[in-house]
């Protein structure tokens, strides 16, 4: 486990759990690895409700709920897809924040429009704003599936300390 991953993801668990809140996770290029990256935190079952790792569009439509018109009007790796998956997180759990993550990790997959290392991420609060952003992630497969699982920590840190609002989008 990366030293840094596993630092910041202590303090995500500090800040819910001084909150009294739950994380709940939608993955899709990370497979589970931001899931990974809050559970290898010893007592993080007192603040992580449940994660939902959602490859496919049928997964994101079932599990999370999002929108078919989504998928088909801006595909899986899309700001309006990640919010819906973060939202659907939050309405399929009993978590009151949630992060989500997809994206294109390569090395093929990538296109003109979205390349190989986008990735798009989404914050949301129950009751709440949900937040979003895409980044253009450099290295090979690995680099950007841990620099998508820091971003995703780093930006729930910054949503639980009122700090993630520059550069999102409602």
């Amino acid at each position: 486990m990366n030293q840094s991953l596993e630092q910041l993801a202590a303090r995500v668990g500090a800040a819910l759990k001084r909150n009294e809140m739950m994380l709940a996770t939608a993955e899709s290029c990370t497979g589970g690895w931001l899931g990974q990256a809050v559970t290898a935190v010893a007592g993080s079952s007192d603040w992580y409700e449940r994660g939902f790792i959602t490859y496919t569009y049928i997964s994101k439509r079932e599990m999370l709920g999002v929108r078919d018109e989504t998928l088909e009007r801006y595909g899986a790796v899309s700001e309006a897809a990640v919010r819906e998956m973060a939202e659907g997180a939050l309405a399929h759990s009993h978590a009151q924040v949630a992060a989500a993550i997809s994206g294109i990790a390569g090395p093929s997959g990538g296109s003109r429009e979205k390349p190989v290392g986008t990735v798009c991420f989404a914050w949301a609060l129950k009751g709440g704003a949900t937040l979003s952003e895409t980044r253009q992630l450099d290295g090979d497969r690995d680099e950007v599936r841990r620099q998508s699982v820091e971003i995703a920590l780093s930006g729930l840190l910054d949503l639980l300390h009122g700090e993630k609002t520059a550069g999102s989008k409602t």
